[in-house]
């Protein structure tokens, strides 16, 4: 008895072309490239899932040293400082700190470097 699963292969179909709406041209519309970009997609999901966390950790570590080096210090002598001392601050905190509280920033300096 032949069988022509059109159902659950338009289901399964519908799936993948719903995931790639908004790719540009035919791969969005044609089932066949849909699955290869999809595919893609997926793999660049994953794997910048990754490179996400240490973009920002770049990013907190710059803006740490900037401000550090505006209080008369270096980032690694910042560090070695919190490391040392029994503040549970992280790069994360102190990077926010020294964007949008240069004071508080300068306060956690000089309090880490007395």
């Amino acid at each position: 008895m032949r069988v022509k699963r059109g159902f659950k292969a338009r289901r399964r179909r519908n799936k993948v072309l719903k995931r790639a709406e908004g790719y540009r041209g035919s791969n969005s519309k044609c089932y066949i490239t849909a699955v290869e970009k999809n595919d893609r997609a997926l793999v660049y999901a994953y794997r910048d899932r990754k490179t996400k966390k240490r973009e920002f950790r770049r990013l907190w570590t710059q803006r740490i040293n900037a401000a550090a080096r505006l209080n008369g210090t270096s980032y690694s002598k910042l560090m070695g400082a919190l490391n040392k001392s029994s503040m549970e601050l992280d790069r994360k905190v102190l990077a926010d700190m020294a964007v949008n509280d240069p004071k508080g920033f300068s306060d956690v300096v000089s309090q880490l470097m007395s």
